[in-house]
């Protein structure tokens, strides 16, 4: 298997403990190379993944899934090994949530597939918070690698006091080196997470725990070299938004030298930079890919669901780490050609025969029920994500009317975030309607006084775009102000605003628990006492969604005209924003 050179960086600082040398660099400056140490020359290769969220099968090009993934594994570390060096496979998490057939079994599938693979440990992502824990449990007990987090805490029940969740870190033998390798999860999850589901959990600072952590493996003389594995998010020179702060902030926040390298997710980009600089690179598959550097520690992060197999070739000697080569190397990804026909851009990776025999069972369970045509709609529903966290999309628009009809509510509310596809012009399935609505979150009816709706509707609407809390709303007409959180009610459900009036709404239950930083409306927490709210209806949303496109389209007998749900331009104004279409302040 070629393997691309990283473009070198040029070692001017040569004093940092951690320094990133190509083979052109060696030959033009005349440094010591790996092969003047001997047998003192230690050389490993990592290989990672991250945010896998369900793909453990192959989509419909045939591009990754999990047992072409095998293929191209084994195959690196039958290369690694013939050299005599070792492998550290590791997971940046989310392994959960985004495809039907994983998310009806709980991941099973995609945790068995990577046992198979033999993966040596995971992050914790925020998506592993999905179900209840109790599913978390399962999920663990089946995983044959470590999950690990340092800043997940619970309550111990003996001693009433903070214990961590999982491991914080674990120690790997690497030919005569010992690698400690530390997880770490977004401090977002408390928001991120079902709020019904992570109650009795606590996400601390992932910095702070960092420290902590370099102290406890130092002072123990436990490793040689410290990395990390975590769910943060690769944010440009740390400007992290209303995201919390990701690998960037704690390279950054640590001593130099203490970090060597951190193998990311969440972000689910290709981290891959223009040298000599704090920008992305135009990135494709099969093209060059040089990791960030902050602070003397490389970081690394493989895109998403599988598409590739990072791989970091390592050699240590002289008491420092030099990464010899990087690439992202792709997993039976295509393109269309001139003729707008597929090919992959690489040799077509052989799925492995004993991943995909055990895989299949599970692909092909629910099969039936999954493609069942339930309806037909007149144009696309539209759930990119980089349209329905920006602006109201006929896709969040049908959502909500969906939640609010199913409880004969005045006006709906639907988070942005949990809308995960678009679905396409014509027929849709099932399975169309799990891709968009994966949870199993339950429809919340809500109850309350006029003046408690302006009140929660003024903090809800101002929620700023891009962020998974950006509200898509129905049934209201009102101006947001953006930089009071207020808002000026004209009309609910056709009728003139009361602040003396009561009023019904419909809010996904994660919200109403408080996710995404939404008042809470239920529990000792709640922020309106006197709100009264429907919490065991059993609704769930994507069977209330469901039962509104089978309705809408009188048992599939004819087509659902999608212009209904078009949003208006003028039912919400948002006002001292920077963008006309939600709330924008900096």
């Amino acid at each position: 298997m070629s393997t691309t050179l990283v473009k070198g960086f040029v070692a001017a600082s040569f004093c940092f403990s951690v320094i990133f040398l190509g083979f052109k660099h060696y030959q033009a400056n005349d440094k010591p190379r790996c092969e003047d140490f001997g047998d003192k020359c230690v050389k490993f290769t990592i290989l990672h993944t991250n945010d896998n969220h369900g793909r453990f099968w192959h989509n419909k090009h045939n591009e990754f899934g999990m047992p072409a993934r095998a293929s191209l594994i084994k195959s690196i570390r039958e290369e690694v090994s013939k050299q005599g060096n070792d492998v550290l496979l590791l997971s940046g998490g989310d392994i959960n949530t985004g495809v039907p057939e994983s998310d009806l079994q709980d991941a099973v599938p995609d945790f068995i597939g990577m046992n198979l693979m033999k993966y040596d440990a995971m992050a914790v992502g925020n998506h592993e918070f999905d179900n209840e824990l109790s599913v978390l449990e399962m999920q663990r007990k089946l995983a044959e690698f470590p999950m690990l987090s340092a800043n997940i805490y619970k309550t111990d029940p003996n001693t009433n006091e903070l214990v961590r969740y999982f491991e914080p870190y674990k120690i790997f033998n690497v030919g005569p080196l010992k690698v400690a390798v530390v997880g770490l999860t977004t401090k977002d999850t408390a928001k991120l997470g079902n709020p019904q589901f992570i109650a009795g959990l606590t996400f601390t600072d992932p910095l702070t725990e960092m420290k902590q952590v370099i102290q406890e493996i130092k002072q123990g003389n436990k490793a040689d070299l410290i990395m990390a594995v975590t769910h943060m998010g690769h944010f440009i020179i740390g400007n992290h938004g209303s995201n919390a702060p990701g690998d960037v902030s704690l390279a950054r926040g640590l001593n130099k030298g203490d970090l060597q390298a951190i193998i990311g997710g969440h972000s689910q980009n290709p981290v891959c930079m223009e040298p000599f600089s704090n920008r992305y690179s135009n990135f494709k598959a099969g093209k060059e890919c040089t990791p960030d550097i902050q602070n003397g520690t490389f970081i690394m992060q493989a895109y998403e669901w599988g598409k590739y197999v990072g791989r970091a070739d390592f050699e240590y000697f002289d008491n420092k780490l030099h990464l010899a080569n990087y690439e992202l190397v792709p997993v039976n990804i295509t393109e269309k050609d001139s003729y707008s026909k597929r090919k992959f851009i690489e040799d077509y990776i052989e799925p492995d025969p004993e991943v995909k025999a055990k895989l299949q069972p599970y692909q092909d369970k629910g099969q039936e029920k999954l493609d069942v045509k339930i309806a037909k709609i007149s144009k696309r529903l539209d759930g990119d994500r980089k349209k329905v966290r920006f602006q109201q999309t006929n896709l969040g628009q049908l959502i909500a009317t969906a939640h609010k009809e199913a409880h004969n509510a005045d006006f709906g509310i639907m988070n942005s975030g949990g809308v995960r596809d678009s679905i396409e012009k014509g027929d849709v399935s099932y399975r169309d309607v799990l891709t968009v609505q994966p949870f199993g979150n339950e429809v919340y009816k809500i109850t309350m006084k006029g003046e408690d709706v302006a009140d929660y509707l003024g903090k809800v609407a101002s929620n700023q775009i891009e962020s998974g809390a950006y509200a898509q709303l129905i049934g209201l007409k009102m101006n947001v102000n953006c930089k009071r959180k207020t808002v000026n009610i004209a009309e609910i459900n056709g009728k003139t605003f009361s602040k003396n009036d009561t009023y019904t709404f419909t809010v996904p239950g994660f919200n109403a628990a408080g996710g995404d930083g939404f008042p809470i409306l239920v529990g000792s927490s709640k922020q309106y006492p006197d709100a009264e709210v429907i919490d065991n209806s059993g609704l769930i949303d994507e069977k209330v969604m469901y039962q509104f496109l089978t309705e809408k389209s009188e048992n599939n007998t004819k087509t659902i005209n999608i212009d209904e749900f078009e949003p208006s331009t003028t039912d919400v104004i948002y006002s001292n924003s920077k963008d006309v279409r939600g709330c924008k302040l900096n």
